[in-house]
């Protein structure tokens, strides 16, 4: 009996030092395995007298159940130890704040944020979308548009050509978006109601020119086009672009090849504290250029002027974008500056819509 209880005194050491759930199993099968040490005492039983089976076999289930509830109980203070350790090295502090999805990381350029805007504000009016080539031929660019020979437009200082091709036409890169004007009057018949946004190119850099912009311009041909609907259309945009309830305009008389009469428009502000505000104050700030399409550019896009006349009108979206963002410096938008574009731009989910709000 002596050696029994040193055994199970052995095998109860082991279980109180084993570390793991691996280490308790080892002690488990050399204790209660098939050739486990006391499973090894039970074989015996069958070889002694009914009297000896009796006592001996006895004390030697007792001992096998106390080694059974041992390492019932270590395993349960095991899992739990286990368990433990893995909340503390998976859990995760929800005081902290969220990491930003990408979709709240990014951020949409304020010139693409106003195409968006300068769209839902026209296509409510029931203008569609028209696009071009950025790369134009010298006829679409300037000669339908009627630029007379020798205009500064046509010189090397303001606007980027390419190489003479073998039968001395030259390809340029366009220096307004009225070439997709030509386009449209050429491939569609009246009536047509079109807006034509996108990237033009002059010779000219500085605080408020950059040698690559953005323009829009819109057109409108048809039977009864007039000034007054040339008029409203314009009111209309800048109230919805600006977000006010009214705008006072002022046309005033000017020079364009491609229309006659041409204006050039004014837009009544307040200007005070490093802002502008439109709808009120004394100031006036020109905005953009119109008039009604030139007979000329009507005859050389397969029109009758006798039948249709029309109206366009053109502004420089970069411009737009600075008066009603706050923005200094044309420059600033092209640097690629992160920190810039996380002040100015726009959650890529803040869709501009006139019923939810342009810029909200």
């Amino acid at each position: 009996m002596s050696d029994l209880a040193t055994l199970e005194s052995e095998i109860l050491s082991a279980v109180a030092a084993a570390s793991d759930e691996a280490s308790l199993e080892a002690v488990r099968v050399g204790a209660l395995g098939k050739k486990g040490s006391i499973s090894a005492l039970l074989a015996t039983l069958g070889k002694m007298s009914p009297d000896q089976r009796k006592t001996e076999g006895a004390a030697i289930n007792a001992a096998k159940d106390r080694v059974t509830e041992a390492l019932t109980a270590r395993r349960d203070v095991l899992k739990n130890a286990a368990l433990d350790a893995r909340l503390a090295s998976e859990s995760i502090d929800v005081t902290l704040p969220l990491r930003d999805t990408p979709a709240e990381q990014g951020r949409i350029h304020p010139i693409s944020q106003v195409m968006d805007e300068l769209t839902a504000i026209f296509a409510d009016m029931g203008f569609s979308i028209a696009e071009g080539p950025d790369i134009e031929s010298d006829d679409y660019n300037f000669t339908k548009l009627n630029f007379p020979e020798g205009h500064p437009a046509r010189e090397m200082h303001d606007t980027f050509f390419f190489n003479p091709k073998e039968d001395g036409e030259r390809l340029l890169l366009r220096t307004h978006t009225s070439p997709v004007q030509v386009r449209t009057m050429l491939t569609q018949k009246p009536p047509i109601r079109v807006i034509c946004p996108g990237r033009t190119y002059r010779c000219d850099s500085d605080q408020t020119h950059t040698p690559m912009f953005h323009q829009v311009e819109g057109l409108v041909i048809d039977k009864g086009s007039h000034l007054g609907h040339l008029k409203w259309i314009l009111a209309e945009f800048c109230k919805a672009f600006f977000e006010v309830d009214n705008v006072n305009m002022r046309f005033r008389p000017s020079f364009f090849p491609f229309t006659e009469p041409s204006m050039e428009v004014d837009i009544q502000c307040r200007r005070g504290k490093n802002e502008i505000r439109f709808g009120e104050g004394e100031d006036w700030l020109e905005i953009l250029g119109c008039g009604m399409v030139h007979p000329n550019v009507l005859r050389n896009c397969g029109i009758d002027p006798d039948v249709y006349q029309g109206f366009a009108w053109g502004m420089g979206i970069d411009r737009i974008a600075m008066l009603k963002y706050g923005i200094s410096d044309l420059r600033q938008m092209f640097e690629g500056d992160v920190r810039w574009l996380n002040h100015y731009g726009f959650k890529p989910l803040e869709i501009p819509t006139l019923a939810g709000g342009l810029s909200s």
